[in-house]
């Protein structure tokens, strides 16, 4: 109902304005065949639900809410609430928050280094090789060394046609391709590593590239077995250190049992905090403080980082709200740094959905066959200009319609204060298992 998404429209305006609205380029499903993006829900097993065709990763200029803006408050706000547990536990995990550092590998024969964010600089002597993602733009610039180029290129172009999801779902079997020719440099120790490319490393998480440490990460652990790379011990428990020294501890065994996951193959999988060992100069001493020793050691930044990405809010689809935006090209002359982005002005909300005869995508979003929807004079210069002719996504309707109920007759204002203030918050609210993370989080934001 265009008196419903007037309001949906004015809203994004309004975050537009607060410059938390924002465009950039990102990597989309693309079905090939029906010409179209899809949802990760739409693919299956890395095919288009609807015709079977094998979709790829592709790049397309995206609409974004800057949600991360707010991730502390996000989690903050879950302190007090009596919700129940799993739900607050599926919010913390869709933000998650992670403490670490910011560490420059250099590569060996190049002039430059890979940045890989890690959450244990601890660990760090313990780095035997260095993993990828697929997509990592380094992997471009070093082709002119990687000596089995063709194999790595194949396996990029494979990985390409899986969705993160899939890649998450699959990463158990472990799949990688090392680049032959190439070898990081360890800055803890001076010595020279391998680099792999792996699918399970995700270009979107960190920096699109890991440090592994097999000996401390299951997860590395298991690709070290598979490819039989190097794994090198470099914190121990407490107990077993004094245990080392001839001491004794009180409770060691009990404790010990609590804290180590597995021994595995003569080498320990051991993922918690301890004793320094095999690692220089900070032998011996407590591994949470030669966290930050070693970070300052290798010129690492310390920082914060979040699983928690900006919302993509861009559809290519015939049903949704219309972005509110026009394109003009005079004023992207006039003003370069403005690109020619012009909100449409709130008087003339709402911008309506056309009726259109055929509205199944060909390459380009349903609304820009319609010309009549698409021409239009730029309000800023009165030169001809162009609405953009994509939609919102149906989460941004779902994420505010709590707030028009207290005031649903209203056409001045997307509701009265002083009944939002009666009404909200709500005692109860009752939804379904599988929207207590993303809808909830936007219904948040």
């Amino acid at each position: 109902e265009p008196e419903y998404y007037r309001w949906t429209q004015w809203l994004f305006l309004q975050l537009y304005k607060a410059g938390l609205a924002y465009q950039k380029l990102a990597k989309v499903n693309w079905c090939p065949q029906d010409q179209t993006v899809l949802a990760n829900e739409q693919v299956v097993e890395g095919k288009c639900e609807r015709c079977g065709t094998e979709i790829v990763q592709k790049e397309m200029k995206q609409w974004f809410f800057k949600i991360t803006d707010y991730a502390d408050r996000l989690l903050e706000d879950l302190q007090g609430l009596d919700w129940p547990e799993e739900t607050i536990k599926r919010q913390k995990d869709w933000i998650s928050k992670s403490e670490g550092a910011v560490i420059k590998f250099p590569i060996a024969n190049f002039k430059f280094s890979v940045e890989v964010f890690t959450t244990r600089p601890d660990t760090l002597f313990g780095a035997t090789y260095l993993v990828l993602a697929p997509e990592h733009k380094v992997i471009k610039e070093l082709e002119s060394g990687i000596e089995n180029l063709s194999e790595v290129n194949k396996y990029i172009e494979e990985a390409s046609h899986k969705t993160e999801l899939m890649r998450k779902e699959e990463a158990g079997d472990k799949t990688g391709v090392e680049l032959k020719g190439i070898k990081a440099v360890n800055p803890a120790n001076n010595e020279e590593i391998p680099v792999w490319v792996a699918d399970y490393v995700l270009g979107g998480y960190g920096t699109g590239a890991i440090m592994a440490v097999p000996a401390h990460d299951e997860r590395d652990y298991e690709f070290a077995k598979k490819f039989n790379l190097p794994i090198r011990c470099v914190i121990e428990p407490l107990e077993a250190f004094a245990a080392r020294l001839g001491d004794s501890l009180k409770d060691a065994e009990n404790k010990t049992k609590e804290h180590i996951v597995a021994i595995l193959g003569g080498g320990a999988v051991y993922v918690h905090q301890g004793i320094m060992i095999n690692s220089g100069k900070f032998d011996g001493m407590e591994s949470e403080k030669a966290k930050w020793e070693i970070t300052k050691f290798v010129g690492g930044e310390r920082q914060t980082q979040y699983k928690l990405r900006d919302w993509s809010v861009s559809r290519q689809r015939y049903w949704g709200v219309p972005i509110p935006i026009i394109y003009c090209k005079e004023c992207a002359r006039l003003d370069p740094s403005g690109q020619g982005v012009v909100p449409v002005p709130e008087e003339d909300l709402p911008v309506k959905l056309p009726n259109l005869k055929e509205y199944r995508p060909k390459g380009m979003p349903p609304l820009a066959s319609s010309e009549k929807f698409l021409k239009v004079k730029c309000p800023k210069c009165g030169g001809q200009a162009q609405r953009d002719p994509e939609t919102l996504d149906t989460f941004v309707d779902s994420s505010w319609y709590y707030l028009r109920y207290v005031d649903p007759k209203n056409g001045k204002r997307i509701f009265n204060e002083s009944k939002a203030g009666y009404w909200l918050p709500v005692d109860l609210y009752v939804i379904g298992a599988e929207h207590v993370t993303a809808h909830l989080l936007y219904a948040r934001f």
